[in-house]
């Protein structure tokens, strides 16, 4: 019987323990579940929420330059640096060697907004205002260094009024350079060698109006027929920058290069105002800084190259020249007289202070 009792408190001892552990494991209340939960929604709700990610704007940007001169280089550069630092939001597409038109129908479509940002040189802009036609006056700047000082500084507030009303914002200057002359009939050492030549010259009053100066026999050709014609001996010559003349092998027709730097000229970096109002401020700083800086990087890759072409085109055969530029100089007041009849007295009055001022 004793023996009976003590299974019983063994028995009746577990079941208490088993009970008491069931109390211990008890979901807890309701309420205590409400309030966690309440705590969680309110802590999520104290994060911030991720912004919507929005199309990029797409910029096309023409230019006629061919791929892999600098300034396609320069371009895609600076197409490069907008994406990275806009993380994708501004994204610029190049197109070279007139995909998208001629220059001028490139600027119109620009002007238009069309198109949104181009590389025009200042013949192409003179048509829109007649400020930039004095840029290219013959024999107004010394080097480099004085054409930036003047056109990075008073020539660009003086003129980015003008593309303004056109629907244009003005973003920088980049770079073609000095032009100089090709011919296959004699070596150019002074003015007199130019007399009778037949040159051809776009067509924009101070190119043609320097070279008549200079008593050349001016004719208009339309560039992708200039090899054809200078092999043919349409005319025995013809003016550009040395990039131009080594790029697209003008030297097959040509003997002798002058270096007369009679006239530079660059790229203008323009932008659609339409195009431009869509981006933010700090897209808009973006995009001009970066301008900018192409412009400078493709001004450093043309210097550069200036003397690794001469010597690229004295291998091809060419006989180089450097007369004396102030001989030339010396015959430009007919140029000058027809740029003012074309530009405006007052604009290439104003035009001669700033070069002088910033020598």
């Amino acid at each position: 019987m004793l023996k009976m009792k003590k299974i019983m408190s063994l028995v009746l001892a577990v079941v208490m323990l088993i009970s008491f552990v069931g109390c211990g494991a008890e979901e807890k209340p309701a309420s205590e579940k409400t309030a966690a939960s309440t705590e969680e929604t309110e802590k999520k709700a104290e994060e911030p929420a991720a912004e919507p990610v929005s199309d990029p704007i797409i910029i096309k940007l023409a230019h006629y330059a061919e791929a892999g001169h600098p300034a396609d280089i320069a371009a895609n550069e600076f197409a490069e640096k907008v994406e990275e630092r806009t993380e994708g939001q501004v994204v610029i597409e190049v197109y070279p060697a007139n995909m998208l038109g001629s220059p001028d129908e490139v600027l119109e479509q620009n002007i238009l907004g069309a198109l949104d940002m181009s590389l025009p040189t200042q013949g192409h802009l003179s048509k829109y205002s007649q400020k930039f036609a004095t840029v290219m006056m013959p024999f107004v700047f010394n080097d480099y260094d004085h054409v930036y000082k003047v056109l990075d500084g008073p020539f660009m507030e003086w003129a980015s009024p003008d593309l303004e009303a056109q629907g244009l914002v003005f973003l920088s200057n980049w770079d073609w350079g000095f032009r100089n002359i090709t011919n296959n009939q004699r070596e150019i050492n002074s003015p007199d060698d130019v007399v009778g030549l037949k040159l051809r010259t776009p067509p924009e009053v101070q190119l043609q109006a320097a070279m008549e100066a200079l008593g050349a026999n001016v004719t208009q050709i339309a560039f992708s027929e200039l090899i054809m014609s200078l092999k043919q001996g349409v005319v025995d010559g013809q003016e550009n920058p040395l990039s131009v003349i080594y790029y697209n092998n003008l030297f097959e027709a040509q003997d002798n290069l002058a270096i007369t730097q009679h006239v530079y000229n660059s790229m203008v970096n323009v932008m659609s105002k339409k195009t431009w109002d869509t981006l933010t401020e700090e897209q808009q700083a973006i995009v001009k800084e970066e301008s900018i800086n192409a412009g400078n990087k493709m001004r450093t890759m043309m210097q550069e190259q200036d003397q690794e072409l001469i010597s690229k085109l004295e291998a091809e055969g060419m006989k180089v020249t450097y007369p004396d530029r102030s001989l030339f100089k010396d015959q430009m007041q007919p140029a000058y007289d027809a740029i003012a009849d074309y530009a405006g007295q007052e604009n290439v009055d104003a035009f001669l202070k700033m070069c002088e001022d910033n020598q």
